[in-house]
């Protein structure tokens, strides 16, 4: 063995290696090349390859809404006629009307229980949909009709929420 007490291990990165060159080996110092001697390369932090595995890519979801905005309600305030259901819940218990009012707006449960809280969900939902009208108008409204005007709401709530298209489109990407 020429030479053994001089060799020491000399580390090389996987870059300096030929493509056709399998094994990562040691070397020695007075020869450059890479020999296939059989002894262990001790990888470092600037020797170790990056590897990432190829995956299923990116996937981004768009939703698109589309909402009827604008105009005046699309029922008016004694159009009872077109929702019996909601007519005769608004009739006997307005104040479970207005629960599924709440809910249906996003809103808490509990908000029904708080004074003034039809009122608001008016005044939102004449401003969320762009109904024409005012605040006064929408306080008359709820003070003097409660009933009706919970019922004109869930009529209100149904149609425009009914004109909601949702469109899910997934797109892949490959990385």
């Amino acid at each position: 063995m020429l030479g053994e007490e001089d060799a020491t291990p000399t580390k090389i990165s996987l870059s300096e290696l030929p493509s056709n060159e399998a094994d990562v080996v040691n070397t020695e110092e007075d020869d450059s090349r890479p020999t296939g001697s059989g002894s262990q390369f001790v990888p470092t932090s600037e020797t170790e390859p990056v590897l990432t595995q190829p995956g299923l890519g990116v996937t981004k979801t768009t939703v698109t809404t589309i909402t009827q905005t604008g105009g005046d309600w699309s029922t008016g305030l004694f159009h009872v006629c077109g929702d019996v259901t909601t007519c005769a819940i608004g009739a006997f218990v307005p104040c479970c009307l207005d629960l599924s009012l709440a809910h249906q707006y996003g809103e808490c449960l509990c908000l029904p229980l708080l004074p003034g809280s039809t009122f608001a969900m008016r005044v939102g939902m004449r401003e969320r949909f762009k109904i024409r009208g005012s605040v006064c108008e929408d306080w008359t409204t709820v003070y003097c009709c409660y009933p009706l005007a919970v019922c004109q709401m869930i009529r209100e709530m149904k149609r425009r929420m009914k004109s909601q298209i949702y469109q899910v489109s997934t797109k892949l990407e490959c990385s």
